[in-house]
């Protein structure tokens, strides 16, 4: 008698052994399962595969809490129905409720006597042993891991330790996914927080100015921002190119797609080339590894090349290319890469001078400039100076953190000048004679302290001096002239110009003069 019960007891001992040596493997494959997925779902799927092959426990079911409603969502489900419609548990609903109400494991030894069974998915025995602990992160429960054992009742307390031990590296990945989860979510929003601000930046309504001029430039943006015509933006420097760049990309159907910029005077044309097609690793003395250009950089988006008119004869053709089909190779590389990129450029080059001249491509001509757009100079829409200076300011007061205003007299002077150095001259006036304003207010003594002064001829910085008879005036300059003597007061100004308030008012409106309050 006491040899037989040594013999069960040996025997048991040897199928406990046997037992715990197949979980310490099952244990090391699932740490494998977690940490090498991305979809985690079907990490969890995977995870109840394996401790239904190899664990002897089935109908593997995993439930994650739902933070915002509070229940339990059945995530995954070991050979459950095709069209198993989503399962949820309340807290202290069922057996998984109950688990998540008590935070602890819970062991039924037959799962059809527990009166809290309530069979809603349909896939548990009702015959065999029903295990279930809690997915914890630290102190917190975040779901619950239940299995079927199929072996009897002995095993029961190994089965269970090691649900623990499984729903513990649960624990972790579900922690881990939800801290990428969250950053995700954090990046989606900042994301869409900077497109906001970018496309308010650059939206229609922050284009500047009212002079006729600039009327017809932003007539032309906001029809040719709808297509994905090549543009090239044509003027002088610092009169705002790189704006209507901008300007085009974000109003376009391409606005979520890359902005990507790159100015062509900046590089020879071996750097140039590298930098605007990629090139393949080892292609020259430092190129330790492949390198994506600028226009693969641009696919689905919009690439502008500035300075374009800056570009060698013999690069020309290169970019003529791609600008044709779309095409390229990498520099060092021979497989042809395709590209789908919207070009806008930009010069204050004569280029029709330079095709007569052979030193600019005439195929190359035609391919850029499809869809031209002028940008004046700024002495060509002196009227636009005071709205111009007031959205700069702002823009300055926002970096400083204080209140600017520029007085009347300033203002004048302002219009006075004739800009050779264009909108980004008097960007940097305004800042310059910021930084000198104590008070914040900028008047003719922090502008005259920086160098501008009255170079336009048309005498707007001191209207006085202005000869209104004089024949070398246009008629837009005589009028402005005459304004500024009568304090921008119509009435007045038409008595010094012999003409009828409705007759002023008329050439006012027909020359695209805009009216100051003084």
């Amino acid at each position: 008698m006491v040899s037989r019960d040594l013999d069960h007891r040996i025997e048991g001992e040897s199928e406990k052994d046997s037992l715990l040596e197949n979980q310490l493997q099952v244990l090391y494959h699932v740490s494998q399962v977690l940490s090498r997925s991305l979809d985690f779902k079907e990490t969890l799927s995977e995870v109840l595969g394996l401790l239904h092959e190899e664990g002897d426990l089935y109908h593997g079911m995993i439930s994650l809490l739902d933070e915002e409603s509070g229940d339990l969502l059945v995530t995954a489900l070991h050979e459950g129905p095709a069209s198993l419609r989503p399962v949820r548990y309340r807290a202290g609903e069922g057996i998984t409720g109950a688990i998540l109400a008590a935070s602890k494991p819970l062991v039924v030894e037959k799962i059809s006597d527990d009166p809290r069974f309530l069979g809603r998915i349909g896939v548990y025995d009702p015959q065999l042993p029903f295990i279930g602990v809690p997915i914890k992160i630290g102190e917190q429960t975040a779901g619950v891991l239940a299995a079927q054992p199929g072996a009897g009742v002995s095993t029961l307390s190994l089965h269970e330790r090691f649900l623990k031990m499984v729903a513990n590296l649960i624990g972790q990945s579900v922690r881990l996914a939800r801290n990428v989860e969250n950053a995700q979510q954090a990046l989606k929003e900042e994301r869409d927080t900077l497109r906001r601000e970018v496309r308010g930046e650059h939206g229609f309504s922050n284009m500047v100015g009212h002079s006729r001029a600039m009327r017809a430039v932003f007539e032309q943006v906001r029809q040719v921002a709808k297509w994905n015509t090549t543009v090239l933006v044509r003027g002088e420097s610092g009169t705002g190119k790189e704006l209507i760049a901008n300007a085009i990309h974000y109003n376009s159907p391409r606005a979520n797609g890359p902005f990507i910029k790159l100015n062509c005077a900046a590089l020879p044309d071996n750097l140039l080339e590298s930098e605007l097609f990629g090139h393949e690793k080892g292609a020259f003395t430092g190129a330790v590894s492949q390198r994506k250009g600028r226009f693969e950089q641009a696919h689905g988006g919009t690439i502008f090349l500035d300075e374009i008119g800056e570009i060698s004869p013999a690069f020309q053709a290169k970019l003529l290319r791609v600008l044709q089909e779309g095409e390229f190779e990498r520099v060092g590389g021979g497989r042809t890469h395709k590209v789908d990129v919207r070009v806008v450029a930009a010069t204050n080059r004569d280029l029709e001078k330079e095709v007569q001249e052979d030193s600019f491509r005439q195929d190359l001509y035609y391919r850029l400039n499809v869809m031209p757009i002028m940008m004046p100079a700024l002495r060509d829409r002196l009227e636009d100076v005071p709205d111009l200076a007031q959205f700069l300011l702002n823009k300055i007061a926002r970096t400083q953190g204080r209140e600017l205003s520029i007085d009347d007299a300033c203002m004048r002077l302002l219009m006075g000048h004739d800009w050779p150095g264009n909108v980004r001259e008097l960007e940097n006036c305004l800042e310059r004679a910021s930084v000198m304003s104590q008070s914040g207010v900028i008047g003719t003594r922090e502008i005259s302290l920086i160098g501008i002064q009255d170079n336009s001829g048309t005498g707007m910085a001191n209207s006085r001096s202005v000869d209104i008879s004089d024949p070398d005036l246009d008629e837009r300059e005589r009028m402005i002239a005459a304004l500024e003597q009568a304090g921008w007061v119509q009435a007045k100004a038409a008595r010094l110009l012999g003409m009828t308030p409705r007759q002023i008012g008329y050439r006012i409106q027909t020359l695209g003069i805009k009216v100051r309050q003084i």
